[in-house]
């Protein structure tokens, strides 16, 4: 994946999480952005957006909780679950907004 598309990506994410959360806080963090509810609050961590060579992952802290009928979220840990987006279309396609919205509670 070049570049371009990664920022493309993230750029969208991001933009997603200051719409729909707009009281969350983005903070720079393991080579990324995390998602705060309560900005500067590690406790109150959802997940967060990186850049891989071949991906942009949307990470959730506890995704495996969340609802995944359809089975779109990967991962196998206690806990944490993601996307992986290789196109801006599947910031729709894989339901960002919905999962966000679930791990905002």
């Amino acid at each position: 994946m070049d570049d371009a598309t990664k920022t493309a990506i993230t750029d969208a994410l991001v933009e997603l999480v200051v719409d729909m959360l707009p009281d969350a806080g983005l903070r720079t963090m393991y080579g990324g952005t995390v998602i705060e509810m309560v900005p500067g609050k590690a406790a109150s961590r959802i997940g967060g957006i990186f850049a891989y060579a071949a991906h942009v992952s949307l990470e959730f802290t506890h995704g495996a909780g969340l609802a995944d009928p359809d089975g779109l979220l990967e991962g196998s840990g206690k806990a944490r679950r993601h996307l992986k987006l290789h196109s801006l279309a599947d910031i729709a396609g894989k339901d960002c907004a919905g999962f966000l919205r679930q791990a905002a509670g």
